[in-house]
């Protein structure tokens, strides 16, 4: 098993990812999530902080030329449970289950971007109170629009010290290539500022953008939040 940095410093171009996992004391369920670009208009980005979790912004107003698909809430809190995307079905799952219909269920309300010839994955996690967590993608078959896969993996009983790693794309390429199989399953060590530290140091220099961490210890409730911005 790869450590998370490991992991993602292979990779040039993994696109957006989420990480939900344990820490290696066991005591705290950790989340990250990290945005890259290879345009000017995905680029020019930062994450900053709402009543409820985070969004992304425009880092210079003036030089975005298409908010659609990289302007949206990453992150939102509700009822104890964290809820992460790579898109605008971060509120389609605040909704649903604000109305009790649920994760997965809301998640069957929406497929893949339509971002031609790309059709960038949705990913999608949830954090529960208890700890324990969901990840989803939903993807084109094969690069194929007239079909979308839709695949969940529950972790119920997570393991101290390894986190489950799941990204948009599997590698650089024109078209983008889908990410496949199940998330990856990665060692992580020290603090949440070490992992984030790491991850950060981790993704592609020219392509990463925006990082977010949050832990929170399942022993206090006590929680923490870390951003970065490449865009200072």
């Amino acid at each position: 098993m790869k450590t998370l940095t490991e992991a993602l410093q292979l990779n040039t171009y993994p696109g957006r990812g989420i990480l939900l996992g344990r820490s290696e004391d066991g005591n705290s369920a950790v989340l990250l999530y990290f945005i890259m670009g290879r345009s000017e208009n995905s680029r020019n980005r930062v994450f900053v902080t709402t009543d409820d979790g985070i969004r992304t912004e425009a880092f210079d107003p003036a030089k975005m030329s298409d908010p659609s698909l990289i302007i949206y809430h990453p992150v939102r809190f509700f009822d104890n449970h964290v809820i992460v995307t790579n898109g605008d079905q971060t509120d389609t799952i605040w909704e649903g289950m604000k109305s009790g219909r649920g994760f997965t269920a809301s998640l069957n309300t929406r497929t893949f971007e339509p971002d031609k010839p790309n059709y960038t994955p949705r990913i999608s996690g949830l954090l529960k109170p208890d700890g324990a967590y969901t990840l989803s993608i939903l993807k084109s078959h094969g690069g194929d629009p007239a079909c979308c896969c839709r695949y969940f993996f529950d972790y119920e009983t997570p393991i101290s010290g390894v986190g489950h790693l799941i990204h948009t794309y599997s590698c650089d390429g024109d078209p983008i290539p889908s990410f496949e199989g199940e998330p990856k399953a990665v060692a992580m060590t020290g603090s949440l500022r070490d992992i984030a530290d790491g991850a950060w140091r981790a993704l592609n220099s020219d392509n990463k953008v925006s990082l977010y961490a949050f832990s929170k210890n399942l022993l206090t409730g006590e929680t923490t939040n870390l951003i970065y911005n490449k865009n200072a």
